[in-house]
């Protein structure tokens, strides 16, 4: 009797099934496949089981539980690697943990499937309209709840998608917005047109259900717009150089001889493309970039570094840029941070990174008694800083920050005319995180119109041009250096620098309102 009590509320398999092919489909349309299209189509399946599960509000959010947690084992299971490669964890710990997470990540996709279900009880095909406001709002709701957004359905739209240019408007969640659009088209005419051809439903009923149809034309006027206004928006005359080294330090093993010898590799490698411009009469003023790394520099506190770093800025009259663990006097810890050193051998500036790393680079409150960082404890940055470099304003970007808009939203607020990502990655070795990771670059360049240069440890190290197509890319771990020109930006703010995640604020609105209407007709009917 108990077990028939409970089976009451188990999806069908058939959609259980449909479910899970939706979550297959989204994971072939990220990294390493890459397969974008496929997100066009990845929702339908799990649409249409909610839809045949409309009546259980329970069932539904079993199954959009079900869809949730399949796609970010199949997405996020290179967070395994560091694990077992490096702290030891056996492989069956390691991936317990990760379902556990993508558990506890998939409640928002389940919350998803929950509220399309009483909507879809209540309006019927009507329904449809709502569900892009109703995923960007689950997804919103991940952000602020776990930390991070990241793999958001937009993301998948990165390399090649037509939809990449509505990011200037509205960020990652306009572009997961036009495709969860496009998704409720397809599957409102699955449902729709059988019934209107039977007669069994009006064709005003079945017109109002296509308002994702109008949305996706509206937004497809708003790519043209914005991408004829982009091209009137170049840089000034690029004239100064920068040069970026991939050195590829390893992650372990790093003996105090062997930490030396890198450090020296570091110089060399930039030395080296320095020489070769120098000979080509190119004169215009270097900055080199070191890439964030688990050298674990300390400017301040290390006196020997100190003057190593100086007295190669001052040899070579450039600007050096590079990843410190700095001193925080506030909290007596360190920062996350990044340090510019001019040509005479003065510190120029420092950004001290805000958004860190959960469990990486601290652990929430409640936990740090307990539960160490993985990499340590670090102070987070309360300024956001933008270095004055050849007279352009140059910001940073420490490792896992490019997955916040709203933190490239302030530096070009503050009048960066391009953005510098130092990361490492090499903790999670050769796989789909590097590409993954590089989606986040090319969103921030689209929404705020510029360039993004990477400077990466292992990879991948690129240049991320205005409109986010991906320029020049190093080979990943292996030796790198890259040299690349920039100058001013034109100084233009896009409706996303503006703004900010509108769509995302519009969905809350939506969908708040739709509940409530829900619970007034409700309350009119019972009375």
């Amino acid at each position: 009797m108990k077990f028939s009590a409970a089976a009451k509320f188990i999806p069908k398999w058939s959609n259980i099934l449909l479910a899970i092919v939706s979550a297959v489909f989204l994971i072939l349309a990220f990294p390493d496949f890459e397969l974008y299209f496929l997100a066009w189509i990845g929702f339908v399946p799990v649409i249409l089981a909610i839809y045949n599960e409309r009546h259980s509000i329970i069932r539904s959010l079993l199954l959009g539980w079900i869809f949730g947690t399949v796609f970010f084992v199949g997405t996020v299971w290179w967070l395994t690697y560091s694990p077992i490669n490096y702290a030891g964890f056996p492989p069956i710990l390691a991936y317990t943990l990760l379902i556990g997470v993508c558990i506890y990540v998939g409640i928002f996709p389940a919350i998803f499937a929950a509220l399309s279900a009483a909507f879809f009880r209540r309006f019927d095909v009507r329904a449809f309209a709502l569900l892009p406001f109703t995923w960007v709002l689950t997804e919103f709701l991940r952000y602020w709840l776990s930390g991070n957004s990241w793999n958001a359905i937009g993301y998948s739209q990165a390399f090649g998608s037509f939809l990449l240019p509505l990011a200037a408007i509205g960020g990652v969640y306009l572009v997961g917005f036009a495709v969860v659009s496009i998704n409720a088209v397809l599957a409102n005419l699955a449902v729709s047109v059988p019934s209107l051809l039977r007669s069994q439903r009006t064709a005003k009923a079945y017109a109002t259900a296509l308002l994702p149809l109008i949305v996706v034309v509206i937004l497809a006027l708003l790519i043209g717009v914005v991408g004829y206004a982009n091209e009137n928006q170049a840089e000034t005359a690029k004239d100064q150089n920068i040069i970026v080294v991939q050195v590829n330090v390893p992650m372990s093993g790093l003996t105090l001889e062997k930490w030396e010898r890198l450090r020296e590799r570091h110089v060399q490698m930039a030395e080296d493309a320095l020489l070769k411009l120098r000979a080509s009469g190119d004169e215009k003023p270097v900055t080199v970039v070191f890439p964030e790394s688990p050298m674990n520099f300390m400017y301040k506190e290390d006196r020997e570094f100190n003057k190593f770093i100086n007295d190669f800025a001052r040899r070579n009259n450039i600007n050096v840029l590079f990843n410190s663990a700095e001193p925080d006097a506030e909290t007596q810890s360190y920062f996350n941070s990044a340090v510019l050193v001019y040509g005479n051998g003065s510190e120029a500036g420092q950004y001290d990174k805000i958004y860190l790393v959960p469990f990486g680079e601290f652990v929430p409150g409640p936990l740090r008694a307990i539960v160490p960082g993985l990499i340590g404890s670090f102070a987070s940055g309360r300024e956001y800083d933008v270095f004055d470099i050849n007279d352009t304003k140059t910001a940073i970007m420490l490792c896992y920050e490019s997955n916040f808009g709203q933190l490239s939203r302030h530096l070009v607020n503050n009048g960066a005319d391009y953005l510098i990502e130092m990361t490492n990655d090499g903790y999670l070795g050769e796989t789909p995180v590097l590409r993954q990771h590089l989606t986040s670059a090319v969103f921030r360049a689209v929404e705020t119109n510029r360039p993004v240069l990477r400077a990466t440890n292992v990879g991948i190290t690129a240049y991320v041009t205005p409109s986010g197509e991906v320029l020049d890319a190093a080979p990943v771990y292996t030796e790198a250096t890259r040299v690349w020109t920039v100058g001013r930006s034109a100084g233009d703010r896009t409706f996303y620098v503006r703004f900010g995640d509108w769509i995302a604020w519009l969905s809350l609105l939506v969908v708040i309102g739709s509940l409530g209407y829900m619970i007034y007709r409700w309350r009119e009917i019972s009375e």
